[in-house]
């Protein structure tokens, strides 16, 4: 009963804000037309079967995503190969009003619940990851919904753009949503998705990802990237001075049944 009020709540809180952002938003996209992003980071214990984890998230909760219309789930390991081993996974919602409801029918769902049930009923010792956190973006202006990446990519590249406080994120996100995708698609810094993030750690921040072939395509495009006049231009621009306070950065790449 409790979830069920608490669903109902937040089904309607997101469509309060979803209607109200439209007349705040009136040059770009309203929230309702904007994906919620979920970013999940899985932490493995060492000595458990990293397999159990896999899957579940092949086998169970990504096609349960899929049958609930949430498309193009991601999943992705460090190149590095970190130890121990992490797991990424990114579900991109439609919109924050899909997230609420796509989470409250889940657990009713019972193909998944049959799928999944190995996997909720392993022992706490066999369990294989210490906890995952989650990180909730709501999408850029520039880019509203999930980009999927050309063909044969391989190489992902996770960016975390911290800001001293809210008013430099604000610039930065500006500064994105103005000036640099037009940046980005010509040096071809090919874009995946660009998030504020509303919830997680290291707040006030943004979050995106982009792709490459390999890594000799993404070191020849952000050579380009640093020397385009117009990067040059807008970097200088005292508007958008000390908006990044530090930088984050991941390099992944997809496992064999990411759909991304």
């Amino acid at each position: 009963m409790q979830r069920r009020k608490f669903v109902k709540s937040s089904l309607l809180a997101a469509t309060a804000l979803t209607a109200g952002a439209g007349s705040l938003e009136a040059a770009g996209p309203s929230a309702s037309q904007k994906a919620l992003l979920e970013w999940r980071e899985y932490e493995m214990h060492f000595g458990t079967s990293e397999n159990d984890l896999h899957n579940y998230l092949q086998h169970a909760l990504i096609p349960a995503l899929n049958r609930l219309g949430v498309k193009n789930v991601g999943v992705f390991r460090e190149l590095s190969k970190s130890e121990p081993a992490k797991i990424y996974l990114l579900i991109a919602y439609g919109s924050p009003v899909e997230y609420f409801q796509v989470i409250s029918k889940l657990p009713a769902d019972s193909e998944y619940r049959k799928a999944a049930a190995d996997y909720m009923n392993l022992p706490v010792d066999k369990v294989p990851f210490t906890r995952y956190s989650t990180k909730l973006m709501i999408a850029f202006d520039g880019l509203p919904q999930l980009a999927i990446p050309a063909a044969g990519s391989r190489v992902f590249e996770l960016r975390t753009y911290e800001g001293a406080n809210e008013d430099a994120l604000r610039r930065k996100i500006k500064m994105f949503n103005e000036e640099e995708f037009t940046i980005f698609y010509r040096t071809r810094l090919n874009p995946v998705f660009f998030g504020e993030v509303i919830s997680g750690k290291d707040m006030p921040c943004l979050t995106y990802m982009i792709s490459f072939r390999d890594m000799e395509e993404h070191d020849k495009a952000w050579a380009a990237f640093g020397s385009d006049p117009d990067w040059k231009r807008v970097s200088g621009l005292a508007e958008y001075a000390n908006s990044v306070s530090r930088i984050q950065k991941t390099f992944l790449e997809p496992l064999n049944y990411s759909q991304l």
